[in-house]
């Protein structure tokens, strides 16, 4: 997606085809930035450095967010090892592209941290026990979900498909979307308003989660009204 210099690319974090988008669209754009959903620490992880949470840790993002990041990393882990790639190699090609071409890189998503944080105090009983309901039977519903919503792993859902799945999420873990998607959309909209403002003539790329880039873009457009 385009809005004005900036370039938005919406990947899947396990989809090969992800990577080969964001090889192309380096290459055909040069970019002044390289803007990425990645926070320091995340970023660490996929250099290889520091990326499990520790026990330690509860007492920085609570027992909750503790979980949730738990549960997400061995989903994302598990989905990898199906396709046959490593979770955020899109972002790590991306990574190494900026640093092979001496691109500027900008992580514009929230400390992951924080985001944690705001589970643990914000997800809900209700919603915890649908999670727990759901990574349980998501073994048995796996190609049934597939087929409800049309997608494949191997490649990044369609727009339609990314609105239905995001409009179901949304009314079966209202909390859980005002943190993850919601509030981080906020955060990465406004750091790329500022990227914008940065290099106000030459083209801008992100490479984010295909889930967010129609809400940013919405979010960009009303900061630049």
């Amino acid at each position: 997606m385009i809005y004005r210099n900036l370039h938005i690319i919406g990947t899947s974090h396990i989809a090969r085809e992800s990577v080969q988008e964001v090889e192309r669209a380096v290459a055909a754009l040069q970019p002044a930035a390289l803007a990425l959903e990645l926070d320091s620490g995340r970023l660490a992880g996929l250099l290889g450095g520091r990326q499990k949470l520790r026990i330690r840790d509860i007492r920085q993002v609570g027992i909750k967010g503790f979980l949730f990041a738990l549960i997400g990393a061995w989903a994302e882990k598990r989905l990898g090892q199906i396709v046959g790639i490593s979770p955020g190699a899109e972002m790590l090609a991306a990574v190494q592209l900026a640093r092979e071409q001496k691109i500027p890189l900008f992580l514009i998503d929230q400390d992951i941290t924080v985001t944690l944080r705001k589970i643990s105090r914000g997800f809900s009983w209700k919603e915890r026990w649908r999670l727990f309901a759901d990574v349980v039977l998501s073994p048995f519903r796996g190609k049934q979900i597939l087929r409800k919503y049309q997608i494949t792993l191997h490649r990044v859902p369609s727009e339609q498909a990314i609105a239905r799945i995001l409009e179901d999420v949304h009314h079966r873990y209202p909390n859980l979307y005002r943190i993850l998607i919601t509030e981080r959309n906020a955060v990465m909209a406004h750091r790329l308003c500022r990227l914008m403002e940065r290099y106000p003539h030459q083209s801008i790329l992100a490479v984010v989660g295909a889930g967010h880039v129609a809400d940013i873009v919405e979010r960009i457009q009303a900061f630049k009204r």
